[in-house]
């Protein structure tokens, strides 16, 4: 189990949903927790609803500026868990360049901005522990998720990277790939979405797996394994079953 009294935790993207139901749970944990995302009512109202000791710092992972603004108003933590993420379900016949880029931008590489900010202060204290959240979606391509799947499999694979090079350094990397979560994003959606979780449920699983010393979690776990398994498939099988023509 992780000692949570007296750390300082950084969740950016974690004014509502997934990431306000964890950053719930950790401050009750004994943490103090910084919240980040871009409205600062929804900030606001996130603290107040914390159990411990909480502030809000606004910031917009898709301004370089605003990152690292943000990283000095918050300072030196003992980990960062990086949430944000925005979806729109997109076919390529259909492209949207805005929110495509926005999918990418914000996903991918405003996770690297975070990441970039805190990741020297803790290699250099030897100390700090990274947790990035990626999606089941990540595994392999899908229909209908442009810009948001491969964004994912960018983050998860920037995991995978962070990890391979922090091992025995006393920075702990972490990465939780959830399946649906009933949120603002999933309501979008117009299919049936399997095993779908509300967001203390998908909460309670990623604090499960930050207080472990396991690298990656992929959940729930029945649903992952449709997933992890197809990445075995043959593409002419993939498609066939994941993609058929219309």
């Amino acid at each position: 189990m992780r000692e949570w009294t007296g750390k300082r935790y950084w969740l950016v993207g974690a004014s509502e949903g997934l990431g306000l139901a964890l950053a719930q749970m950790i401050s009750r944990a004994g943490a103090e927790v910084i919240l980040s995302a871009r409205s600062q009512d929804r900030l606001d109202a996130a603290v107040a609803s914390l159990a411990g000791k909480g502030r809000a710092v606004v910031c917009d992972v898709a301004d370089r500026a605003s990152v690292e603004a943000a990283a000095a108003e918050v300072g030196p933590v003992d980990g960062v868990v990086y949430l944000a993420g925005v979806y729109w379900p997109t076919k390529a016949q259909e492209w949207n360049a805005e929110q495509v880029e926005a999918m990418c931008d914000v996903n991918f590489t405003g996770c690297a901005r975070v990441i970039g900010a805190v990741l020297p202060g803790m290699v250099a204290r030897g100390a700090g522990h990274v947790v990035i959240t990626g999606s089941l979606s990540g595994f392999r391509g899908l229909p209908g998720s442009i810009g948001y799947t491969a964004s994912k499999a960018g983050v998860m694979s920037l995991a995978e990277c962070l990890y391979a090079d922090l091992r025995d350094t006393g920075v702990e990397v972490q990465v939780a790939n959830p399946g649906f979560i009933r949120t603002r994003l999933t309501d979008k959606n117009e299919f049936t979405m399997p095993f779908l979780m509300e967001p203390q449920g998908a909460a309670q699983e990623m604090f499960e797996h930050m207080n472990s010393d396991t690298f990656k979690k992929s959940f729930p776990l029945v649903f992952s394994w449709v997933f992890r398994l197809s990445q075995f498939l043959p593409d002419w099988a993939y498609y066939r079953l994941f993609a058929p023509r219309k």
